[in-house]
């Protein structure tokens, strides 16, 4: 919270005000950046098991000078703090996540990329911020909070939700993929949805459809149900999109069992709890279980903190730009209960996500933190002449 640290709060380095402070740590070079994230995307951290990686990262940020430590959540929380004004912080949070979807990708470096696991969702973008945040000059009274967030890619998104109650930031920057010359400042919402059937089993030549068929049926239901809704909106963004994420079926003789997840991606406007309802109606006779509701977030391409971004990229020589994106991150969690300009920021190619051959460049990862070089300190300045924040209870 934006109250002063409590003894439970993340530990910090003692205020930092120049270089000739002994805690002072030089930013790292290209060297270092690069081992970082190696290191980070070679320590497995399916969501749910980002123990090691959490605390690797934990141990680098205190060893360049940004005290961290692992929060309730299981998440890598390390403040750069500037000298105590006796008031609330003002913090910047640069939220990123450390937690990865299964499936092992040998990590190598090939032809400039570095391969694995995470590399580009999302541990690129969180390795820059750790480099980014060593050696700045913190403004007094501003604290900068790196947080690598747990259950990012499960519907629980746990740790942005437990960093959602704890800061009150003046401004948040995501860590994922945008590509190193634009900026992400909008995601659609989800909501997942799951059935089950459990029927007697039964002939196959019988009169009543088994388990698998109303599994399908369910599909088909669902998918109309995305298309009936906004039919007439303008680009991918503004349509509900339904995808059938899993389906299985089993039978033992005795009983015909089937099962299906269906992910909605939801645009600004469409409450997920009123998809919710409508799919209820039509899987009356399943067992349906709902989670991830999360509402669209889409923010002024016109703020001060998505400016920062742009101006950064322009000065690196480049032509920044603004995306909108159809999938859902931890921007969708934090954004309306924080209030503050968002955006996200990171390197890679986002169509890599998840992807067996998922790999980031090493090139453009070094430039998406020389972009973050340029922006924070801009973020920074910004910050500390905002209006003083209220103090949570």
């Amino acid at each position: 919270m934006n109250a002063r640290p409590s003894p439970s709060s993340p530990r910090q380095a003692p205020a930092c005000s120049g270089r000739a402070c002994p805690y002072h740590r030089p930013a790292p070079g290209d060297e270092q950046a690069v081992d970082l994230l190696r290191s980070l995307v070679s320590i497995p951290s399916v969501s749910g098991d980002e123990g090691q990686a959490a605390g690797y990262l934990a141990s680098w940020l205190d060893e360049h000078g940004v005290g961290a430590s692992i929060d309730p959540s299981g998440s890598v929380v390390g403040i750069a703090a500037g000298s105590d004004t006796g008031r609330p912080w003002r913090d910047v949070v640069l939220l990123g996540h450390i937690d990865t979807v299964p499936g092992h990708i040998t990590v190598r470096v090939e032809e400039g990329e570095l391969w694995g696991r995470g590399s580009v969702d999302a541990k690129g973008s969180l390795a820059a911020f750790a480099v980014a945040a060593v050696g700045l000059t913190i403004p007094p009274g501003v604290r900068l909070v790196v947080i690598g967030a747990t259950e990012e890619e499960s519907p629980s998104s746990r740790g942005a939700n437990h960093a959602a109650g704890v800061f009150n930031p003046q401004a948040c920057v995501i860590g994922e993929p945008s590509g190193h010359e634009a900026v992400t400042i909008a995601y659609k919402g989800r909501l997942v949805a799951h059935a089950r059937i459990d029927l007697p089993a039964g002939h196959s030549a019988g009169p009543h459809a088994g388990a698998s068929e109303r599994a399908v049926e369910c599909w088909s239901r669902a998918r109309s149900l995305a298309e009936a809704i906004n039919p007439d909106a303008q680009g991918i963004f503004g349509r509900v999109q339904a995808r059938l994420q899993r389906i299985a079926s089993a039978n033992d003789g005795l009983r015909d069992t089937a099962e299906l997840e269906v992910g909605f991606r939801l645009p600004p406007g469409v409450d997920p709890l009123e998809i919710e309802n409508s799919l209820r109606r039509e899987w009356m006779d399943v067992c349906a279980v709902f989670r991830g509701h999360e509402f669209a977030y889409s923010g002024d391409p016109r703020s001060w903190l998505a400016g920062a971004f742009t101006a950064a990229i322009r000065g690196r020589g480049a032509t920044p730009r603004l995306l909108r994106k159809t999938g859902t991150s931890d921007m969708n969690v934090v954004a309306r209960r924080w209030g503050c300009p968002i955006v996200a920021y990171g390197p890679g190619d986002s169509s890599l996500d998840h992807a067996p051959d998922e790999r980031l460049s090493i090139a453009e990862y070094l430039s998406g933190i020389a972009t973050l070089r340029a922006a924070i300190p801009d973020i920074l300045a910004r910050v500390a002449v905002a209006q003083p924040p209220a103090t949570r209870e």
